[in-house]
């Protein structure tokens, strides 16, 4: 039989898509040609698929070799079809039965040597694989990553001749198992002395899923609550922390085997660009905020990040995704992630100090807060102060802080009243949703409409104080927003009573 047909799969954003790996063998001048949209890497090959035969004393038929990569108007990259494209030759070419490939698909670079090398991306072609109940081949390097997908039967080979052999003789190949999750533990949130405000902003942002501002001067203490978010968080689920791994497999900068079942940390620099942030290229990969999705993404000195790189998380803050648009090529990347930023509250950063160090004008205050949006600022569930402690609070024989451990319980119990009530977290609420969770008595509903004449709220910031007020109602173990709930909610939106403006 002149022709052989070979499963293997392309990388597509976090996707990836089937392709048929169809080789035919036709008479005339020996030759090689691929189609199907091959880039560099994919056309190279033929010159690594020709030598890795040859090196497993297997014979290259001297014939004209046709390859095609279907579909035909998918772009293909890399070499993860090297090891399709030489066992199709070999298949049409008679040196191995056509039916032995058949139930199987094949991800794998080949060396020259007929080594199998790893690619990238191989965690979401595994979860793909499962869908279809084929067996799935890769190299060993990309074994264990594979076995996370547990309802795929992955096997691993060293070497194309040690592939052939078991094809042929229909002999099992190993099993990857899984790599034991490391156990390390998270940043406690008892190493945080003082700063009541800020741990009870801490715990109602991680109850409810809302984002976080913490405006300080320097030293006050910001990173170092914001590095505790993700420890009084509850674990992920399996199903979210597939799809987080799949997000960092996809990405190119590899996959940390040992910590894939914890929350992920993001926290770029402020110089970062807004392809970084959100993804992007001419092959599109994903950015800061899809690989911290289901985690916690931190900005640091957020006025002097850059005014384009910000505003393009105004779209994702609010759908949870993020859509790449590019000429030739089209992704959309998961972004459910939790913000958590950090700025000083003047350009020398100690406004407001006790001290009256700050020698900043009004007006220079003015322009450094207003480098952060008001569109992207509203955004901003929990705007709270990181005021400078007192050395007494700080020394090293004071009492600890309350523990991760017990406030994560706390976090736990309201998640669960909130998806029990409506399925998703309260900053996830629809407009139908927030109807039925976060009704209000008449004299709350004036104090609320007072509260947002004041301050000049948008009909989004008004929204966001009735979700915070459910989770903390969801906090308190109360099935109604009370008045101290929604008292402490609207007193959580200190940049915007700092932008109101007095009525004329």
């Amino acid at each position: 039989m002149n022709l052989a047909i070979v499963h293997s799969r392309a990388r597509v954003g976090v996707h990836a898509p089937e392709v048929r790996v169809e080789v035919h063998l036709a008479g005339g001048l020996p030759a090689m040609s691929i189609v199907g949209l091959p880039e560099a890497a994919v056309r190279e090959a033929k010159d690594r698929v020709r030598a890795a035969i040859q090196c497993a004393q297997l014979e290259f038929p001297a014939r004209r070799i046709t390859v095609n990569l279907a579909p035909a108007d998918l772009p293909k990259d890399g070499g993860r079809y090297d090891l399709a494209i030489a066992l199709g030759i070999l298949a049409a070419s008679g040196q191995l039965p056509v039916e032995a490939l058949d139930g199987w698909e094949f991800v794998a670079e080949l060396a020259l040597t007929g080594e199998l090398r790893p690619v990238d991306g191989v965690l979401p072609v595994a979860l793909a694989v499962a869908q279809t109940g084929r067996r799935l081949l890769v190299a060993p390097g990309n074994g264990e990553e594979a076995a996370l997908a547990q309802q795929v039967d992955v096997r691993t080979a060293r070497t194309l001749l040690e592939v052939c052999a078991a094809l042929q003789a229909d002999r099992p190949l190993p099993r990857p198992t899984p790599r034991p999750c490391s156990e390390a533990s998270m940043p406690d949130l008892a190493d945080v002395r003082g700063q009541a405000q800020a741990r009870r902003a801490l715990e109602i942002a991680a109850a409810g899923g809302h984002h976080l501002l913490l405006i300080g001067p320097p030293g006050s203490g910001k990173t170092l609550l914001a590095s505790r978010l993700c420890g009084i968080l509850p674990p992920p689920t399996d199903a979210e922390a597939l799809e987080a791994a799949s997000i960092a497999s996809a990405s190119g900068r590899g996959l940390d085997l040992e910590r894939w079942r914890q929350r992920p940390f993001r926290a770029p620099h402020h110089t970062a660009s807004a392809v970084a942030l959100v993804g992007g290229g001419a092959d599109p990969r994903p950015g800061e905020i899809s690989l911290a999705h289901h985690g916690v993404l931190f900005l640091d000195e957020l006025p002097e990040w850059n005014r384009q790189a910000l505003e393009v998380l105004r779209e994702p803050l609010e759908s949870g995704c993020v859509h790449i648009a590019r000429a030739a090529r089209h992704c959309q990347f998961p972004a459910r992630f939790q913000l958590v930023a950090a700025m000083n509250p003047c350009p020398c950063g100690w406004a407001g100090d006790p001290s009256g160090r700050c020698l900043c004008h009004d007006e220079a205050i003015r322009r450094y807060r207003a480098r952060i949006s008001g569109p992207l600022l509203e955004r901003i569930d929990l705007h709270v102060e990181v005021p400078r402690l007192p050395p007494a609070q700080l020394r090293t024989d004071a009492p600890p802080g309350e523990s991760s451990a017990s406030v994560r319980q706390r976090v736990v119990t309201a998640r669960q009243h909130q998806l029990a009530r409506s399925g998703v977290l309260n900053a996830q609420l629809d407009q139908t949703g927030m109807q039925a969770c976060c009704r209000l008595s008449a004299r709350d509903s004036a104090l609320l409409e007072r509260a947002v004449d004041a301050l000049q709220l948008s009909a989004r910031s008004l929204h966001r104080i009735l979700r915070v007020a459910r989770t903390i109602a969801d906090l308190a173990g109360s099935t109604a927003i009370e008045t101290p709930h929604l008292t402490e909610a609207i007193g959580y939106r200190a940049l915007e009573r700092g932008r109101a403006r007095p009525a004329a």
